[in-house]
């Protein structure tokens, strides 16, 4: 496992995973699944990830990391100076509900949710999603200070929170564009 190949074949396999996880929430993450996407045999699965939570444990991961990445990309691509406050909260909503859901794309903000309540029925994910939730909550802090708008932790998850209430209630209502609803309230709650 230490090779060259084999750290390829394992980062194919992580990507594969993600793709599966993103387009299908935790349930497409099957072995056969993940070996069929990375095109690879079924017995890689289980040679360079020890269980299937490992595999998911992976997939989540480089979600995670990627969604992160580009929202620092989208960051750092403005300037310096204070923000409109509109574009930031775009910005906030790309990170919370996925930039996909911009279009009212409705399937992805479910799959996000899903799978945000999915790591709570995965206690081996806890760790993993606690380090994830920091990071989130670091640039989610740097967006916002760049609107001129600093918030203290508490404030955070008050908005978090907001967001994420008035999204859930838009999904238990069927709206076809929960984050229309989400931006108008966070625009209220800035």
């Amino acid at each position: 496992m230490g090779t060259a190949k084999g750290a390829r074949r394992r980062q194919a396999l992580a990507e594969a995973a993600a793709d599966l996880l993103r387009s299908g929430g935790f349930e497409a993450v099957r072995h056969r699944a993940v070996a069929e996407c990375a095109g690879l045999p079924l017995a890689s699965t289980t040679y360079y990830f020890g269980s299937l939570d490992d595999l998911v444990a992976a997939a989540v991961e480089r979600t995670s990391r990627e969604e992160l990445a580009e929202g620092r990309a989208q960051l750092d691509r403005l300037s310096g100076r204070p923000q409109d406050t509109s574009a930031l909260v775009e910005l906030v909503l790309d990170q919370l509900l996925g930039p996909e859901s911009r279009d009212g794309g409705l399937d992805a903000v479910l799959l996000r949710y899903e799978r945000l309540v999915g790591a709570g029925r995965r206690p081996y994910l806890a760790p993993l999603m606690r380090e994830l939730r920091g990071e989130l909550d670091a640039l989610l802090t740097e967006v916002l200070a760049r609107a001129g708008r600093p918030v203290d932790a508490a404030e955070l998850r008050r908005l978090v929170s907001l967001v994420d209430g008035t999204v859930i209630s838009a999904l238990i209502e069927s709206d076809p564009d929960p984050r229309a609803a989400a931006r108008e309230v966070l625009l209220r709650g800035l």
